[in-house]
């Protein structure tokens, strides 16, 4: 037998022995299972069987949890929207309606869309300046309450039992008209972030003809409770991070005080309020110091000589505060004051300018 042979046989016999001592070795251990196709397809979440569900190690990747970004001056657009809203809705509605916002994280897009239960009526609506779409959903509990209270129906607290049935046209057409009211609300409170308008695109009734996009994209969900005498439901933002890049840089920023002015609806009404508050102006003719004894023997028809001369300043106050000062004279009739000097102006002006200073010694 040639060397070459008896390397191959050597080979192999050592091959072998090394077989047998590994028998000897595990002889008390159970020989190694081999995995079947469909374990392994199910461990690596392979669609062996066409099924839809992912699973295994595609399954920890593509559904891993997001870690939520703190978008700080989206939460008080949020809060907002809440605001302006809720009175939005009292008139809508011409009932009771409390709101608020349960919940803002994130989610990835088609996991949202897995949950949204049948029938559903998903409004996508745009950002005109943007050229994104984002998505509203009402869910079926507020669609039957909303219905109910404006077409007249029992005033009950209990929760109205969800019905299995698409949703007729009437049904739909509330919807839209709703969807329409909070995206203009929703654009209002976001006009201090940036110049923006949200429209209504398209309603759907099907999940997943409102992919806007990727289902593994992720996206900011937002839970506003909508309660309306004593039920309601959820109205669900869900706004893909895409949708918002344009300014993502103004959205996570800290909230550092209202640069717009605040409130706008509030502030607005408080200064129409004031401006047509009625006040008292008391004139005053003139003053002078007499002796208590000298006022005591007053009696009707008392002559009381005044210090003060036709061409005389008189004072004009409002609960005590001089305003303005003028002459007396006549006019149609009636007894008439001119102004002459303007307090009010005087004191608003010397304001100004303390400001100004402040504001030149601080630069």
């Amino acid at each position: 037998m040639s060397d070459a042979a008896e390397e191959e046989l050597s080979d192999e016999e050592l091959a072998a022995q090394w077989a047998a001592e590994g028998e000897v070795d595990d002889g008390d251990k159970e020989p190694e299972r081999v995995l079947s196709q469909d374990e392994i397809d199910n461990l690596l979440g392979g669609a062996g069987g066409g099924s839809k569900e992912s699973g295994g190690i595609n399954f920890l990747i593509n559904n891993s949890k997001l870690s939520h970004e703190r978008l700080p001056m989206l939460e008080v657009v949020f809060d907002r929207l809440v605001r302006n809203l809720t009175t939005s809705l009292r008139n809508f509605t011409s009932s009771t309606v409390d709101l608020s916002v349960d919940e803002m994280t994130s989610v990835r897009f088609g996991d949202y869309l897995d949950t949204v239960s049948l029938p559903a009526l998903l409004t996508v609506f745009k950002a005109e300046e943007w050229e994104t779409l984002s998505l509203l959903y009402a869910e079926t509990g507020l669609v039957y309450t909303l219905v109910d209270t404006l077409l007249g129906g029992k005033n009950e607290t209990a929760e109205l039992k969800v019905e299995g049935r698409p949703f007729t046209s009437i049904e739909r057409g509330l919807v839209k008209e709703l969807a329409e009211i909070i995206l203009t609300d929703f654009t209002q409170a976001f006009s201090s972030i940036a110049p923006v308008t949200f429209s209504y695109d398209r309603m759907e009734t099907t999940p997943r003809f409102a992919a806007i996009v990727r289902p593994v994209d992720a996206a900011i969900l937002v839970n506003v409770r909508i309660t309306m005498e004593g039920r309601g439901g959820n109205v669900q933002f869900c706004i893909p991070y895409a949708s918002i890049e344009p300014v993502r840089d103004q959205i996570v920023q800290m909230f550092m005080g209202e640069k717009s002015g605040g409130d706008n609806m509030w502030s607005g009404h408080l200064q129409n309020e004031v401006w047509d508050a009625e006040v008292k102006v008391d004139t005053i003719l003139g003053e002078m110091s007499i002796p208590l004894g000298e006022a005591l023997k007053w009696e009707i028809g008392s002559q009381i000589v005044l210090r003060a001369k036709p061409q005389s300043l008189l004072k004009a106050s409002v609960g005590g505060f001089k305003i303005l000062e003028g002459k007396a004279g006549r006019r149609d009739g009636l007894v008439s004051l001119r102004v002459e000097q303007n307090t009010i102006q005087q004191k608003l002006q010397s304001i100004y300018e303390d400001q100004q200073k402040h504001k030149e010694e601080a630069s």
